[in-house]
């Protein structure tokens, strides 16, 4: 089992969890809305060599 990274609760990583990694629908929407609203961004602009393995 894992946790959601929204609410923290526990999480089946299974077939019949369809908002997987969340725990519910609810927390998979207020996450992405942060996303749309840029509350979570990408701290610095992809570089090249992000894409390369050490």
């Amino acid at each position: 089992m894992k946790e959601c990274p929204r609410c923290k609760k526990e999480v089946k990583l299974n077939k019949e969890n369809k908002a997987k990694p969340f725990c519910s629908e609810k927390c998979k929407l207020l996450d992405f809305g942060n996303w749309a609203s840029e509350t979570n961004k990408i701290s610095r602009p992809i570089q090249s060599e992000d894409f390369y393995e050490d």
